[in-house]
């Protein structure tokens, strides 16, 4: 099937361009592939279909509930292969989506980072507020400063701010200025904007403008002030800053709506989560009083040592280990909690889709098969008498 060109409506670059404002891309980890895995940006959406993972039976539900587009959290080709030929498992799924039209999308890691994003749909949902990042990502800030005619600095603002600058915290737009007085003499070659060329020394009234910018697009900043700035020459100048607020980054810590024991807390994220074979089990006295959780979604014992650091009463994360939970206790590290991987993120299906629904003009669907690999559970017991 070939897809068809949207001559005015919703282009798969649009839902992207939604994605990537929600969930933005260099906020994923470096070893990550998040953005468009396969599919024609130009070709016309209509539906799009949302799930934790690209698996057959997923990207068969997509085409039958006639999607264009599909959605998940787990990049397809996260590690490398050389062949995506249609007798292979990955490739297989490449071909059965293009064949029918469908292009594919990722957002991983940005996503778990991102505020709102996974971590924060995993937290409301357990009744946990979403306060801080249990692993900050700090932007690196460019604190850039030029001057400008009075007259023009309107338009040159407005082109840096336009390019992504300006911006701190919750407010557009940011900048300082005060008026300054600039002079400069035109050679006999020179073009200039004011005065003429070899026409001697000039002096203007101008304005120096300061504002701070993430430091990953100082060449878009750069490219915007170059092309609206009325001089053939632009005085400014850009420094290395301090780091940018850190509200974004893996992980969430804050209170519980309500205090109660590790016991009730577990049967509370087991009640809570979608169910899997896998199910929800716990390390810790079941007593303990939990009031301030920290919250991992996805694989999460590489934070353990950092847990143990931090005031909290209970980690909430997924795919523990023996080994590093057994020392985790023995240095009186808090209870975790330990969840399926697939039930700890696929929540943030609906809230994916809920942004591309409110910025786009498509129909979506959140595919609920259970992508988690766990297909048998024998349930166990424990005698406190005899453990063995």
């Amino acid at each position: 099937m070939t897809p068809q060109k949207n001559p005015g409506n919703t282009t798969v670059a649009d839902v992207v361009s939604a994605m990537d404002q929600a969930y933005p891309p260099h906020l994923a980890e470096d070893w990550d592939r998040v953005g468009l895995i396969c599919g024609d940006p130009e070709a016309a959406v209509d539906r799009v279909a949302f799930a934790l993972d690209c698996t057959d039976a997923v990207a068969q539900r997509a085409i039958d509930s006639g999607a264009q587009m599909l959605v998940v959290h787990h990049p397809l080709l996260l590690r490398g292969v050389n062949s995506v030929a249609a007798n292979t498992p990955k490739g297989r799924v490449i071909h059965q989506l293009l064949t029918n039209g469908i292009a594919l999308f990722a957002a991983h890691t940005n996503a778990d980072s991102a505020r709102p994003g996974v971590n924060d749909k995993l937290a409301e949902l357990l009744g946990v507020h979403p306060g801080r990042p249990l692993r900050p990502i700090e932007e690196p800030l460019d604190k850039w400063g030029f001057t400008v005619p009075i007259t023009d600095a309107p338009t040159v603002k407005a082109a840096v701010f336009a390019a992504g600058a300006g911006n701190v915290g919750e407010y557009e737009k940011a900048c300082f200025e005060y008026p300054v007085t600039g002079q400069f003499a035109p050679t006999d070659s020179a073009n200039p904007h004011i005065g003429r060329a070899g026409g001697g020394l000039e002096t203007v009234e101008e304005l120096r403008v300061e504002f701070v910018a993430p430091r990953r697009i100082r060449e878009k900043v750069r490219r915007a002030l170059l092309d609206v700035h009325p001089y053939e020459e632009v005085a400014y100048d850009v420094v290395d800053s301090h780091t940018g607020p850190a509200d974004q980054g893996i992980g969430r810590v804050g209170e519980l709506d309500t205090p109660m024991t590790l016991h009730e807390f577990t049967v509370r994220v087991a009640e809570r989560l979608p169910q899997t074979r896998w199910g929800v089990r716990a390390a810790g006295d079941p007593g303990t009083m939990i009031r301030t959780v920290a919250v991992a979604s996805g694989a999460g014992d590489s934070f353990l040592t950092q847990v143990a650091g931090m005031d909290v009463d209970c980690f909430v994360t997924s795919d523990l280990r023996h080994h590093p939970v057994d020392e985790h206790l023995r240095m009186g590290g808090c209870p975790v909690i330990d969840t399926a991987h697939w039930a700890s993120e696929f929540p943030w299906c609906e809230q994916a889709a809920d942004v591309v629904e409110r910025e786009t003009n498509v129909t979506t669907t959140v595919i609920d098969i259970r992508t988690d690999p766990w297909t048998v559970h024998v349930g166990g017991s424990w005698n406190e008498r005899n453990p063995g």
